[in-house]
This record gives C-alpha cells, structure tokens and sequence, in this order.
C-alpha cells in the first residue's frame, strides 16, 4: 500500500512506509487511526499521519464540517462522536483545548473511551494538566487500552512542517509501539517516564520560554532606547552565549512590531495556570514566571489575546 498523496497547504513530505519503519525503534505498519480535535495543530497534524505515515485515518471535529474538509482533501472518514471515530482503531490521538475538554471526548458522553478495544493506545498531544493525564491513564488502565499523555512543541509551523518535539509518558512497551506513528508528524520523540511525565516536561518547556521571550523583549527595547541597530545587533549576539531558537526566529517581526507569528497569548496563560498550579502542589519556586505570566495578563488586557508570545515587547514599548 502506497501513502496517500494528495495536494495541500501544508509542506507534508511524503515518504515510504519503509523508510518510515527505520525511524522508530518499533516495528512499522499500516495502522487504523483515529484523530480528534482538528484545530490549528491538530488537522495538519491529522494530515501528516494519512499522507506522510500512509495510515487508515478517521477524524472527529466538535465543528462536523471542519472534519468533512479534513475528510474530503486528505481522502480519510470523518465520524459524528468521539466514540464513533475510536471505534475499532488502533490508535486514537488527541489534541484538544484544556483539561475538561480531554475529559469530555474521553470518558464523557459518546467518548472515544467508550469504544476502544483492548490493547488500543490512546495518544493525547493537548497541552493539559499531569492529573488529568494520571486519570486517564487509570481509566485506560481499567479498560483494558492503554494512554499515553504526548504534549507537543513547535507550535503551528512545526505542525504543518511536521517537525514537532513531542514529550511523551507511560509504559515503555506501549511507547514503542506507538512512536513508529508519532513519527509521522515529529522530528523528536521522547519517552520522559510514567504517565504525567510529558505533561511535567511540557511544563519545563513553557517555563523556559516564558523567561528567554521575557528577556529577549526586554533587550530589544534596551537596544532601541540605547539608539544602536537592533538588526546588527542581533545578527552579533545571535552567533555567541545569548543566541536562541527564539531570538533566531522572532526578533525581526518583534522589531517590526508584528505579532501575528506562531503561539498565542491566551494559549500560553493556560499553559502557565497550569504549570503554575503544579508548582504549588510540588513546591517549586517560579518567580520569574510568574512574573511573566502577570505580564501576558497586561498583553491581554492591551487587546492582545490572539497576539503571539513575542508581544511581551509591545508591554514594554506601549
């Protein structure tokens, strides 16, 4: 069997189903899949796993056209429910708005918890709570199918790219079966220990963002003040000690004022209450990010909700 090909917006690269088989440690093949939650992750993600990974897709969408679109240009099926997209999959992925929402498609009502078989693995790339991940896990566990909680990094470009980075926790068996997949939409991925344990990675990841966007802000602004080209300046620094995926990737439409490039505001606000609360619970001392994090609430209050998270400079410069 031949991966799908079909035209698209997204860069998807198609390769064979034995060359993705050397790309994992597992062994390859063509598996039933299952996909809920079509947002801006999620659907490019969706598209990377029927045409790049060859798979049987199926997708889910709260919005039923979103997934017929899906359907129609990747050549997949999309399902009413949650419950009737698992239905008889192999693998059933998730990525979602927050905690209740992973809740809602899985043990909720019609979810996909209520139809998949013994020895299926769930894969859920939201963003979301350690707890939830546990629970699901248990509720899994107790079933009979198995869950893997599977954050990603890279945000919309790495989606579409199908470059993310993707921190995963739960048995290692189950994570070898299902990494050959995972593949199919990542450059690296990671087993980071039991359940729970991607999210808590996820966690660090957010943690070490909010601060070198922080600091990245703040010495564009210094800069300017200070009268020197931002341009040559960055250009400099970027080459030594103070050089940064984000300082790489942000700092000319930060200096151009544009704020429209990758993860949202209000995006990151969730993910901070989220690791801000785990904090608490484990004792943690973050008073740089929470410090950030009141500092997204004045960009939200600014009207910048849908801004990215390199607006941290526009605080400054308002």
């Amino acid at each position: 069997m031949r991966p799908h090909r079909r035209r698209s917006p997204f860069r998807l690269r198609t390769i064979s189903a034995k060359s993705l088989a050397t790309r994992g440690t597992g062994a390859f093949e063509m598996a039933k899949v299952a996909f809920i939650g079509l947002g801006v992750m999620g659907y490019p993600m969706a598209g990377h796993l029927k045409t790049r990974g060859g798979h049987d897709l199926t997708v889910y969408n709260r919005t039923a056209a979103k997934a017929e679109k899906w359907a129609v240009e990747f050549g997949g099926r999309a399902a009413l429910t949650p419950a009737e997209a698992a239905d008889g999959q192999d693998f059933v992925f998730s990525c979602v708005g927050n905690d209740d929402d992973l809740r809602s498609v899985t043990i909720g009502k019609d979810g996909a918890f209520e139809t998949l078989k013994p020895g299926a693995v769930f894969i859920d790339n939201t963003t979301a709570s350690a707890e939830v991940a546990r629970e699901l896990d248990a509720a899994a566990m107790a079933r009979g199918f198995h869950f893997i909680d599977a954050p990603v990094s890279g945000g919309q470009a790495g989606a579409e790219n199908g470059v993310l980075t993707v921190m995963c926790g739960g048995e290692p068996e189950v994570f070898e079966r299902a990494k050959p997949v995972i593949d199919a939409y990542a450059r690296m991925v990671g087993l980071m220990g039991p359940a729970g344990s991607g999210q808590l990675t996820k966690m660090v990841n957010q943690i070490c963002i909010a601060g070198l966007v922080q600091g990245l802000a703040e010495a564009i602004h210094f800069g300017k003040k200070a009268g020197l080209d931002i341009e040559k300046v960055i250009d400099v620094i970027s080459k030594g000690a103070a050089g940064s995926w984000q300082m790489e990737n942000r700092h000319k439409t930060m200096i151009s004022g544009k704020y429209d490039f990758g993860f949202a505001v209000d995006w990151m606000r969730k993910d901070l209450d989220i690791l801000l609360a785990e904090a608490r619970n484990n004792g943690a001392k973050l008073p740089v990010t929470a410090l950030v994090d009141q500092f997204y609430a004045d960009v939200q209050e600014m009207g910048g909700n849908r801004w990215d998270t390199s607006s941290l400079l526009a605080r400054l410069e308002k």
